[in-house]
């Protein structure tokens, strides 16, 4: 039955990837429903499922022991903080592919969070994009008063998208598809403890999260993805996009060329790393 429930929502719409305001405080099996609603079956659809089929899947798709039980292992999962964007079972990309018709995108910082100085958190963004650039043949150009092809902001709670935040913890962000009415729109909850460190919530990690949603990728059930939908700390000195992060993101936009762009070299599928200047000491050149 599981697999069948699989296959049905492989053929959701894209709509359904939206990102999905939240509901008051919910304990149990009222909460588990609420989640399961907000992230990947809409009202309409979840009775189709009994109460046990949906724990399983919720349990399978965070890759726990699948007992169709309510745990409090599968309970503090769904407690911890991520992404505000659904989950739509097991999409690697959209099944309409999503993306930028142009490589050179323009980016723009709104506003800035709590705690942060400016020119850390400016560092933070051109670390995140510089994530994806590394492994795509995508250039990313900050610009300051202008329009831009992305738009980053800090905001909370009701914020004018009819998604509010919910204060710290829960929901940290959620971003727009390039094929959505708001392309490229980023926004993170400014009551979060951002940081550059283990503490508080790592700016870093959940602004390469969100930038990979507003290049066209979908929420990923690997652990070891970045678009893996819930927060878990990884330190940004020795982060690297998973193998599967690249072959996703190359399968929207291509593989990387070498330095002299166009001159056909390509550089073969791997690892890659960016170490972030705020935290190496290390001033760009």
């Amino acid at each position: 039955m599981l697999l069948a429930v699989l296959k049905f929502t492989l053929f959701l719409p894209w709509c359904l990837a939206l990102p999905v305001p939240p509901t008051t405080d919910l304990k149990g099996w009222d909460f588990v429903k609420d989640y399961f609603h907000r992230f990947f079956m809409t009202k309409k659809e979840s009775p189709l499922l009994t109460q046990g089929e949906q724990i399983r899947f919720l349990q399978q798709f965070f890759s726990l022991n699948v007992t169709g039980l309510l745990d409090k292992q599968t309970l503090a999962v769904l407690h911890q903080p991520r992404c505000g964007v659904p989950d739509v079972a097991y999409y690697s990309v959209s099944p309409e592919r999503p993306k930028w018709n142009e490589h050179t995108l323009t980016y723009r910082i709104i506003n800035y969070p709590y705690g942060l100085k400016t020119s850390t958190v400016k560092d933070i963004m051109h670390a995140a994009v510089s994530i994806w650039s590394s492994v795509t043949p995508l250039v990313f150009e900050q610009v300051e008063h202008q329009d831009a092809d992305i738009k980053i902001s800090f905001w909370t709670l009701a914020h004018g998208d009819g998604l509010p935040f919910d204060g710290p913890g829960g929901v940290l962000g959620h971003a727009f598809f390039p094929h959505s009415e708001t392309p490229g729109v980023v926004h993170f909850d400014k009551d979060e403890h951002w940081s550059t460190s283990y503490r508080g919530i790592n700016l870093f990690l959940v602004a390469t999260h969100e930038l990979g949603h507003t290049l066209g990728l979908y929420h990923s059930g690997n652990p070891n993805s970045i678009m893996y939908p819930t927060y878990e700390y990884k330190d940004p000195r020795t982060f690297h996009l998973s193998l599967e992060d690249i072959r996703r993101i190359q399968h929207l936009y291509g593989l990387c060329l070498w330095e002299g762009r166009g001159s056909g070299q390509e550089i073969a599928l791997g690892i890659y790393s960016f170490f972030p200047t705020i935290l190496t000491g290390r001033k760009r050149t």
